[in-house]
């Protein structure tokens, strides 16, 4: 697994991230980077840290997806993620989950930032994950989060060893309509939580 610390301390921040798994992705015709999936400790620690470096506000919850099929079995799982984004990237923050182990494997046992998965916004999750399965690398995690009339789908595929990494896609839909996450909220969301000192919200 690769760690954050490295993309940073890069000469060329954009090119570094760029390269990631960018054979895997460009033999399947994956688009553009969206979003890099962070596995810590501590999501408010991270942030934290993160902040301190110039990066963020991050917006932070805690709650419980939709639904979470993990190997094609129903789990009860809840935790807590942090978003922020940096150089035109989604950074997502995400602790170990109750009742799944499937961030947990990732944690850097020094406490370090591990960069677990790639994040690729598309309209059809299940069209995407499709293509991979296909291609020999099937749906890892299949869940749902939605917060009122916003809903994203998401499908994380079992690329790991295919690429270093787990291959994630997303769909986002408000009332129905495809939709790009609203970054100006969060950071917003992020800003005031900062200022009143709660930093993490229930979803």
């Amino acid at each position: 697994m690769e760690h954050f610390e490295n993309l940073l301390n890069a000469e060329d921040f954009d090119g570094a991230a760029n390269n990631l798994a960018f054979e895997f992705r460009k033999r399947h015709a994956l688009p553009e980077i969206y979003q890099l999936g962070l596995v810590v400790h501590d999501v408010e620690k991270a942030a934290e840290g993160l902040e301190s470096a110039g990066i963020g506000p991050f917006f932070i919850a805690a709650g419980a997806p939709v639904f979470w099929h993990e190997r094609g079995k129903a789990r009860d799982i809840s935790g807590k993620l942090g978003i922020a984004y940096y150089h035109g990237l989604e950074l997502e923050l995400l602790e170990p989950t109750k009742g799944s182990d499937f961030y947990r494997d990732c944690l850097d046992p020094d406490g370090g930032i591990v960069i677990q998965h790639l994040g690729f916004l598309v309209k059809d999750v299940d069209d995407w994950a499709d293509r991979l399965t296909k291609a020999g690398s099937p749906v890892w995690v299949r869940g749902r989060l939605q917060t009122g009339p916003m809903k994203a789908e998401f499908a994380y595929m079992d690329t790991v060893d295919a690429c270093g990494m787990v291959i994630e896609f997303i769909s986002w839909r408000f009332l129905g309509w495809s939709m790009k996450p609203p970054s100006g909220l969060f950071r917003a969301v992020g800003r005031l939580e900062k200022w009143t000192g709660k930093r993490c919200i229930p979803l």
